[in-house]
């Protein structure tokens, strides 16, 4: 289970990379800083809605996200 632990830094370095600053990212989430702060700590587990939202965002799939992958290119996408 000691991959999940890899989520944390990835989403801060994702978010980094984007130039996003958490409350920035958090209001496209619809949700304050603080809770998105607890995403990226680990305090908080997240949704699946919200990793989804994350992947399509940073054009990556949630395999990535959770450090089931080290690949970070996307999978093709279902239309629709």
């Amino acid at each position: 289970m000691g991959e999940v632990i890899v989520l944390y830094p990835r989403l801060r370095d994702l978010r980094e990379d984007a130039n996003l600053s958490q409350a920035k990212l958090a209001k496209r989430l619809g949700m304050s800083q603080t809770g998105y702060s607890k995403y990226e700590t680990g305090e908080n587990d997240i949704p699946t809605a919200i990793l989804i939202f994350l992947a399509r965002f940073y054009n990556t799939s949630v395999d990535y996200l959770l450090g089931l992958t080290n690949v970070r290119e996307s999978y093709p996408r279902i239309p629709g």
